[in-house]
C-alpha cells in the first residue's frame, strides 16, 4: 500500500491550499481516509476523515469550518482543501487509511509521507 500526499507549501495567512493524496496497492473504496498534521514539538493530530464512500466527514475542531475533505473513489484519490489558512496551521500534514471507524482516527491501517504547509503571518 502507497498513500502518496501532495500540494503543500508555503501560503500566506488567510490564503488557500489543496492537498492531495493518491493511494494505491488498497481498495481505495473500502477505505476510511483520514488526514493528520504534525507541528514541529507536538503530537500528530487528527484533522478529518472521510468514509469509504464519502457520504460522511468528521474534523477536528480547529479544521472545522475552515478544511473540507473530498475523495474520488474513480482515481484513489482524497484531497484536504484548506481556507483562511493560519500560521497555527503550519504543520507536515499526512494522509491515511484505515478500515475501521473511529479506529481510523487514532490508529490508522496505513501513512503516507507528509507533505510540509508552511503559513506566514
Amino acid at each position: 500500500v502507497q498513500l502518496q500526499a501532495s500540494g503543500g507549501g508555503l501560503v500566506q495567512a488567510g490564503g488557500s491550499l489543496r492537498l492531495s493524496c493518491a493511494a494505491s496497492g488498497l481498495s481505495f473504496s473500502n477505505y476510511h481516509m483520514a488526514w493528520f498534521r504534525q507541528a514541529p514539538g507536538k503530537e500528530r493530530e487528527f484533522v478529518g476523515v472521510m468514509v469509504g464512500n464519502g457520504a460522511v466527514t468528521s474534523y477536528a475542531e480547529s479544521a472545522e469550518g475552515r478544511f473540507t475533505i473530498s475523495r474520488d473513489n474513480a482515481k484513489n484519490k482524497v484531497y484536504l482543501q484548506m481556507n483562511s489558512l493560519k500560521p497555527e496551521d503550519s504543520a507536515v500534514y499526512f494522509c491515511a487509511a484505515g478500515l475501521l471507524m473511529p479506529t481510523v482516527t487514532r490508529r490508522p491501517d496505513y501513512w503516507g509521507q507528509g507533505t510540509q504547509v508552511t503559513v506566514s503571518s
